[in-house]
């Protein structure tokens, strides 16, 4: 049974394990962590560190080596079209029907989810409004440009208003209006209790817009909590998230390119 006070997301020991059992290749290990509702929790980490994979799984597109994965309570693999239904993901990539039109693809999505109507129409519209794509919601999707094809992604996991959004790099592809939009988005979506889990590399923005931020290096998490929480675990005093983010995943790599440069 689901208890009504779950967390959003909760993840524990959590592994993925890539290429033969003899060798394999740990993208993630052991990862465990909390997710609140009503909460932004952004993931940082260098290239390579295990974000993606950690985002993939918790959307059950990927399937872990081991651990558990729980969303509001429902475990994922248990239960996955209970756990999916709260659930929408936003890809680094756009992957879009391109034979479709811009409303099709939103309507094919709710569908998805059992949403139909006119409340979905309405809806729809609103997003598509919202993002300045309004004059192409009747054109197919192979006319859109990448920016377009993400604010269309974006719109897609808003339109059946899942309890959970699973957002990886969400600035990708958005000019600054865009991007300003959708941390207004982010915002008011998780006043009215919502979540959103996302992974990116832009600093400032998991800094301004987070209200909890994971930092991990090779599938491991060196830190995880507040702004205030981080720099009491990396001793970073007033620091910035970047000063931190160095701290505990390359201020040796820095200070090495600064020695080479001085030199």
């Amino acid at each position: 049974m689901t208890r009504v006070s779950a967390p959003a997301v909760e993840v524990t020991d959590l592994r993925m394990a890539y290429g033969a059992k003899a060798s394999p290749k740990v993208a993630v290990d052991g990862l465990s962590f909390v997710v609140e509702r009503g909460s932004i929790t952004a993931v940082l980490g260098p290239n390579g560190a295990g974000k993606t994979t950690t985002l993939r799984m918790i959307a059950g597109i990927l399937r872990p080596t081991a651990g558990e994965i729980r969303i509001g309570g429902i475990n994922l693999w248990h239960d996955p079209i209970a756990a999916k239904s709260r659930m929408g993901f936003i890809p680094d990539r756009p992957f879009i029907y391109e034979k479709l039109t811009g409303a099709e693809f939103l309507r094919f999505v709710a569908g998805l989810y059992n949403q139909e109507g006119a409340v979905v129409e309405h809806r729809a519209r609103e997003l598509l409004a919202l993002f300045d794509l309004e004059e192409w919601r009747d054109e197919l999707v192979e006319s859109y440009s990448h920016g377009m094809r993400q604010k269309l992604i974006i719109s897609s996991a808003f339109v059946h208003r899942p309890e959970v959004i699973v957002v990886d790099e969400p600035m990708v592809g958005l000019d600054p209006k865009a991007a300003r939009i959708l941390k207004d988005l982010f915002r008011e979506y998780t006043r009215r209790g919502h979540t959103i889990m996302m992974s990116t590399h832009t600093l400032e923005v998991a800094q301004s817009l987070c209200d909890r931020i994971a930092i991990i290096q090779q599938g491991v998490i060196r830190a995880c909590g507040t702004m205030a929480e981080l720099r009491a675990s990396a001793d970073a005093g007033t620091e910035g998230l970047e000063q931190i983010f160095l701290r505990l995943t390359g201020e040796n790599a820095a200070r090495a390119l600064v020695d080479v440069l001085d030199a």
